[in-house]
């Protein structure tokens, strides 16, 4: 949905400069690859490429010809016969009325290239009709015959592939193969557009923004996220506005789980949890998640069902500087943590932010040093905000009175805290004072700051 982006001058002075055709595909596969990786889109299992599989191609071909739906022509080239299978063509529509003369060398004006005579300056190959190349539709079928066998479960593409490039397929592969229903099931994606035009994203329009652009001022969970809220089925309109409703949700997200986990380690003070509320909005977020993705992957719906149990659990959230023999309920929050946090990961949202493993090493050194700064920082606070005649009692429940001010003489302890604290926010690290108990995180704000200050 989001372009990988070479520059078409590579092209040009590779042609110039006689390089092969496979060298340059290499460069756009290993930038797309990179990409993927910046996105964190999980490889595939095995990769395929065209060229590796032309003997392949041709021997697809021969048997789509032998079982008598495909004819050769005298200039070379390869055609479906789509007269051959009847009303079977035309399963996801649009194919137009069978019957009607073909131009050139077609039979049939429906009739569509399995193999096409070579042409100058072209890659070709050698096949029982001649030097050329495969069509465009034979090579995913070939492809995907040769590692799925005869059957395929789920093909997905965009809508803009629904005719006539998956409707082709489907008719290579039924008589390929002899069957009657080659694919289960088609999931065809909407286009991403800039908000206001009509046209969907593309190279050739230039109507565009790269991957390596796009990661510049967002994140690859806030891409996620704005996919998420529309439907897969729908297009997708790119704005500033869009992709800050994903940012915000995030945000939300994060925060809450920040939140409850300080609640559930005893440094966030909160009146009696509804307990029994919480378990009950957790089981219908469970089933609504459920029944919302079982309906045709209606993502947005499933982070509604998300995010109106963040907002139960928020409500129950409320701190307060003094509680009096108040019951906790840490086990609820950890269920519902567990929760969002398994079914974010199912849906690709990483939470918690993890780095690939070549960073784990420094990520764990720089999450240690940040817990040692923070732990400093809350002794010195303290020691700043301590004040005679103050209780044991109210220092064992890390409660501070709301009007506490430091000492005269302790003052500029405290403003050092603060400074420190302010001063990490642009750096990623977020503190948050809760009475004597302090609690951090890493954010994305160093990301923003930088984008600001461009």
């Amino acid at each position: 949905m989001v372009i990988t982006d070479i520059d078409d001058k590579i092209i040009k002075r590779g042609l110039e400069e006689n390089i092969s055709p496979v060298v340059i595909a290499r460069m756009y596969e290993e930038e797309f690859k990179k990409d993927m990786l910046d996105l964190k889109v999980l490889p595939p299992t095995v990769y395929m490429r065209v060229t590796d599989n032309v003997p392949g191609i041709v021997a697809f071909v021969e048997r789509i010809v032998r079982n008598g739906h495909a004819y050769a022509t005298g200039q070379g080239n390869v055609y479906f016969d789509t007269q051959s299978i009847g009303s079977r063509y035309g399963k996801l529509g649009g194919a137009g009325e069978p019957g009607e003369p073909g131009g050139g060398d077609k039979k049939d004006l429906r009739d569509f290239a399995l193999w096409k005579a070579a042409k100058p300056l072209e890659p070709s190959w050698d096949s029982p009709w001649g030097r050329g190349r495969p069509g465009w539709h034979i090579e995913c079928s070939t492809i995907a015959s040769s590692v799925f066998g005869s059957q395929l479960d789920i093909h997905s593409g965009g809508i803009d592939l629904a005719f006539p490039h998956h409707e082709n397929e489907i008719a290579q592969c039924d008589a390929y193969h002899k069957c009657e229903q080659w694919a289960n099931y088609f999931l065809h994606s909407g286009h991403l557009h800039l908000k206001g035009s009509a046209e969907k994203m593309s190279k050739s329009l230039r109507n565009y923004i790269t991957i390596k652009d796009f990661l510049n001022s967002y994140t690859a969970n806030e891409f996620r996220l704005f996919c998420l809220l529309t439907k897969y089925r729908s297009a997708i309109d790119y704005s500033d506005g869009s992709l800050s409703q994903a940012r915000s949700t995030l945000a939300t997200l994060s925060a809450f789980m920040h939140n409850a986990q300080a609640y559930m380690q005893g440094c966030l003070q909160c009146p009696g949890v509804e307990e029994a509320l919480l378990w009950e909005r957790l089981a219908a977020t469970r089933a609504g998640v459920r029944a919302a993705l079982a309906d045709d992957f209606d993502t947005p719906e499933a982070m509604d069902a998300i995010m109106s149990l963040v907002h139960h659990g928020n409500c129950q959230l409320q701190p307060v500087s003094k509680v009096d023999g108040a019951s906790r309920s840490p086990a609820v929050f950890g269920a519902i943590l567990s929760y969002i946090s398994d079914i974010m990961d199912v849906l690709g949202v990483d939470l918690l932010d993890r780095k690939d493993s070549r960073a784990t090493d420094s990520s764990a050194v720089l999450c240690n040093v940040v817990e040692q700064l923070v732990h400093f920082r809350s002794e010195v606070r303290n020691f700043a905000l301590s004040a005679e005649g103050r209780s044991s009692q109210q220092q064992e429940a890390g409660s501070l009175p709301q009007k506490l001010k430091p000492r005269p003489d302790r003052a500029a302890l405290l403003q050092v805290c603060d400074d420190l604290r302010k001063d990490l926010v642009p750096l990623g690290v977020q503190i948050t004072d809760r009475g004597t108990h302090s609690t951090w995180e890493i954010t994305q704000q160093h990301r923003e700051f930088r984008d600001e200050e461009r």
